[in-house]
């Protein structure tokens, strides 16, 4: 049997969870992650030019650490939501793309998102110990800039393949 057969009637009555307010089928937590996700671009973007061009090692460190706090707590939110109030599938059956091509856009997301998650731990992990406090160059830089190049990099790739997930998902008719 198609699971979009199984699931869109159920749709139809839909909504199981706390609707979004982007005013598409998407959860509230949907909502929450990505304008989270997307709104930590620009912070991101901010911290870099901090360190790169003004070499102001504090702010960046600052903001790295808001930026890392408002993902956790995105993070937080939505998985509350997907696990506990709303069903997203339900909530996806709609699209047109249901089920093939959202469940491929969420397997690359969760790709970028679960590498993010890792590389990113890793390079605050590894700024933690080894930059002094007040933070400033030392031996340990050049192995950061290489990881937090990646670290950015795929939190970009992240937002963009979550923002496709979610407009497949949530908005496509």
């Amino acid at each position: 049997m198609d699971p979009a057969a199984t699931i869109a009637p159920a749709a139809e009555a839909f909504t199981s969870g706390i609707d979004g307010f982007l005013g598409t089928r998407a959860s509230f937590g949907m909502d929450v992650v990505l304008v989270g996700l997307l709104a930590t671009l620009p912070l991101l973007a901010w911290s870099i030019y901090l360190v790169a061009r003004r070499r102001d090692f504090a702010a960046h460190r600052k903001l790295q650490i808001v930026i890392v706090a408002a993902l956790v707590a995105a993070i937080v939110v939505f998985e509350i939501d997907v696990r506990l109030i709303s069903d997203w599938k339900v909530r996806a059956a709609p699209s047109p793309f249901w089920p093939s091509g959202v469940l491929s856009a969420l397997g690359i997301h969760l790709v970028f998102a679960i590498s993010t998650l890792v590389l990113w731990t890793w390079v605050v992990w590894e700024a933690v110990k080894r930059f002094p406090s007040p933070p400033g160059p030392n031996a340990h830089s050049p192995r950061h800039r290489v990881m937090a190049r990646l670290a950015a990099a795929d939190l970009v790739l992240t937002a963009i393949t979550g923002t496709v997930f979610y407009w497949l998902a949530f908005v496509a008719r």
